[in-house]
């Protein structure tokens, strides 16, 4: 406990205190603070006491000497929190009244005036809103950087074959560029939705009051505008109550990370020695305490686990919204901590995937064999004989007998001779091998959003475009 929540643990907080004859409880005032982790908000709560500060001078309820006392001893605040010499009290409860006492102790009574108009509960929303607008920011750059990593990637690799896979089996030949491209489209939808996210919160709070507005006259336009907000909520009860935006920025990390994990899943199945397709650079890898040997795809692993972190997160605030009632309840404290958990994840998580993806080694001779197994051309020479006139069903069957012989010969299609291959179907001639190729099987899918090399080094033109 700081000398200030010693000095303060024996009587009534000053900011509320009038109703209560006696001092709260010192484990109740511990367990009801929020000081502890809301304080990483101190810049948006003065960003938002200057712009209230200004609207009320500007309807002449705070006079100009007190606009230049409050403003001035905020700028000391921020500059004392800055510089780590601000002593944080758990007594205060929040950020907002920790700034507010510290403001009240170096201009007087100046400071008491600046929550003219206003109430905790309308401060907070603003103050979440506008940590949560400028985070957004930092998540979509850095999604960006993640993308922009994947399009070097899939560039270099674009002429790399290897097998792609449904159901985990051998399906039909890809270009490991085309793949990493594929991660690129799920993460430019998370971006998007980051950005209808940051659009829909956009929306100011401030001058909502408790929950009924305030009987001074004031600007709500004025200050929505200072604070950089499109408009002022529409109702005073919705805003101070809605937490959609935490819970809807949530969701979207919930998905990005979910669309990071089956990426995560992919690469440790990738490095391991029983695929060998990939190296992950050492330093995004450790080694084992009793297996020298050993080399862990630790960073695609933690941000595997991390993502049902998030999606906990996500859980907890739709189950602490579902039963509030109109309007603002002590229950919604309880949003700050799964939602700032979920920046600090997805922000971790979202650098170390930016600063892994382009230092992503293939290993394309041990690819190229994967692609071999399987029959991963079967799919070409059934849509060779269709080609040639034969109805496609007729064509899988005659496939599948050919793939069958294979199957007994472990031999590939393309190492059947033509006779062998000729003895399923008459319509089969020496340019089938053009087809039966890894090479010839991805070129073949030369057209938008196919695998072929010259389609992916286009789609890497036009991403570029988008990023």
């Amino acid at each position: 406990m700081s000398k200030q929540d010693q000095k303060t643990t024996d009587k009534v907080n000053q900011s509320w205190g009038g109703r209560f004859s006696e001092s709260t409880d010192a484990f109740v005032q511990a367990f009801t603070a929020s000081v502890q982790f809301d304080q990483r908000m101190y810049r948006q709560d003065i960003e938002g006491s200057r712009a209230h500060a200004r609207m009320l001078n500007k309807v002449s309820v705070l006079s100009d000497d007190d606009l230049s006392l409050i403003l001035s001893g905020l700028d000391q605040v921020e500059q004392e929190i800055e510089s780590g010499k601000f002593e944080w009290s758990i007594a205060l409860e929040d950020v907002h009244m920790n700034i507010e006492a510290r403001l009240t102790a170096i201009i007087g009574d100046a400071g008491k005036r600046l929550h003219t108009g206003r109430s905790r509960n309308d401060q907070v929303a603003t103050d979440i809103r506008l940590y949560l607008r400028e985070q957004i920011e930092y998540v979509i750059n850095e999604a960006k950087r993640l993308q922009q990593g994947m399009l070097l990637l899939a560039e270099k690799e674009a002429d790399s074959i290897m097998p792609g896979f449904t159901h985990l089996q051998v399906a039909q030949p890809v270009t490991f560029g085309h793949h990493i491209l594929a991660w690129f489209e799920m993460i430019a939808r998370d971006v998007s939705r980051f950005e209808d996210c940051r659009q829909r919160m956009n929306m100011c709070p401030l001058g909502a009051a408790a929950l009924a507005g305030t009987s001074y006259p004031i600007d709500r336009e004025f200050t929505a505008k200072e604070l950089g907000f499109t408009a002022p909520m529409a109702n005073s009860l919705d805003a101070v109550s809605d937490r959609d935006f935490a819970i809807e920025f949530c969701s979207a990390s919930a998905m990005l990370m979910t669309h990071m994990s089956r990426m995560s899943e992919e690469l440790v199945i990738w490095s391991s020695a029983q695929f060998n397709f990939i190296d992950l650079p050492d330093r995004f890898c450790t080694g084992s305490s009793i297996m020298p040997q050993k080399k862990n795809p630790d960073v695609p692993e933690l941000v595997r686990g991390k993502t049902g972190r998030v999606n906990g997160n996500l859980v907890s605030l739709l189950t602490l919204m579902k039963s509030q009632p109109l309007a603002y309840n002590k229950d919604n404290q309880e949003d700050k901590e799964p939602l700032f958990d979920t920046l600090d994840t997805v922000l971790g998580s979202l650098r170390a995937f930016a600063d892994m993806i382009p230092a992503i080694k293939c290993k394309h001779a041990n690819m190229y064999a994967a692609a071999k197994q399987g029959f991963s051309t079967a799919t070409d020479l059934a849509d060779y004989l269709v080609r040639k006139g034969l109805p496609f069903r007729d064509a899988h069957e005659v496939v599948g007998s050919a793939v069958a012989v294979g199957l007994e010969k472990e031999l590939d299609l393309s190492e059947l001779s033509l006779e062998e291959l000729q003895g399923f179907s008459a319509l089969i001639t020496e340019d089938v091998f053009d087809v039966l190729t890894l090479e010839g099987s991805v070129a073949a899918r030369n057209h938008i959003g196919g695998t072929a090399p010259e389609q992916v080094r286009k789609a890497v033109i036009e991403a570029r475009k988008r990023v």
